[in-house]
């Protein structure tokens, strides 16, 4: 299955799939909150706002949402019950549009004179970092590209092992010096390396977790640094990833990175797991930073290209 192609018949069927938890809790919440209502009042809004909530969507993007829905009800006089869904999606996909979360190729890499594109990978420990980056080399290798990956994760040994297994399971090669060695160091090395080989790709992965925030962005900025030394422009993405079944606190991590170093992409991963798939939509309103990639399962294709309006249909299907 081509990763970048057009969305197939067998992604959607993944995220449909993926998405089912959330679908099931939200819209089982909804049945209840409409029962026995013809059209929308005061009470099945303040129902709404509970039920948008506690899918984890978010306080601020919540009130957004049925600020928008009351302005739709004050200007058609009355709204019914059996037009929330429509009305829902329909502004759902709109905050989504506004907050940049456009639909993105993954694959049309931004020129870099000749230079490998330059993804710089962060995220907490526990989230799926690893294994996202594994997904990602594997994807872009599957669309003919050529990669190369750095275990700069030099505080804990199984980072790098992790990362070791999937490169030879991936079959590309990786720049790594060990525990303990000098992150920054490594990332030069795989820079370095890749413009050497002639890739098209560098997938840099970095420490989950330091002793303290100033730490942590230290660490970053001189890994930045260094990146930029060897290809200027250097990362090219800093692509955060959030473990979306932890809800509100994926929220906080990514305001946590955001402080540390400067995001340009999300991947939210493990949705399938979960009934909090509202996170997406809360965290790509607050962040104002697009989500690229959402993970809907355990398989090496479940790692997904976020597209807008088939997230949005996903979630609202029958």
């Amino acid at each position: 299955m081509a990763f970048f192609g057009l969305f197939s018949k067998e992604k959607k069927e993944t995220l449909d799939k993926g998405l089912e938890k959330t679908k099931q809790s939200f819209f089982s919440k909804l049945a209840r909150t409409i029962v026995g209502k013809s059209t929308v009042d005061a009470d099945v809004l303040d129902n709404l706002e509970e039920i948008l909530i506690s899918s984890d969507v978010g306080v601020e993007t919540t009130l957004k949402i049925i600020d928008r829905i009351e302005a739709r009800v004050a200007r058609d006089k009355v709204l019914n019950t059996s037009e929330l869904n429509r009305v829902l999606k329909e502004e759902i996909a709109s905050l989504l549009a506004e907050n940049n979360s456009n639909d993105v190729s993954g694959f049309e890499f931004p020129k870099t004179d000749g230079n490998p594109y330059v993804i710089m990978v962060v995220g907490v420990n526990g989230v799926g970092k690893t294994t996202t980056i594994g997904k990602l080399a594997h994807h872009f290798k599957d669309s003919g590209k050529k990669v190369v990956l750095g275990a700069a994760d030099t505080f804990r040994a199984a980072a790098v092992d992790q990362l070791i297994i999937w490169s030879q399971r991936v079959g590309v090669p990786i720049v790594h010096q060990g525990m303990g060695a000098d992150p920054a160091s490594v990332a030069f090395d795989a820079l370095s390396s890749a413009k050497a080989q002639g890739a098209d790709v560098v997938i840099i992965d970095t420490a989950g977790r330091l002793h303290n925030k100033v730490n942590l962005m230290n660490e970053l900025s001189k890994i930045r640094r260094v990146m930029d030394k060897v290809i200027p422009g250097a990362p090219h993405e800093v692509l955060l990833v959030l473990d979306g079944s932890t809800g509100q606190n994926a929220f906080e991590q990514a305001k946590q990175f955001s402080l540390a170093t400067d995001i340009n992409a999300l991947a939210i991963t493990k949705l399938d797991g979960t009934a909090k798939g509202g996170v997406v939509i809360g965290i790509s309103d607050q962040m104002k930073i697009p989500v690229k990639y959402i993970g809907v399962g355990e398989g090496m294709n479940d790692l997904q290209l976020f597209h807008r309006d088939e997230f949005v249909g996903s979630l609202f299907s029958e």
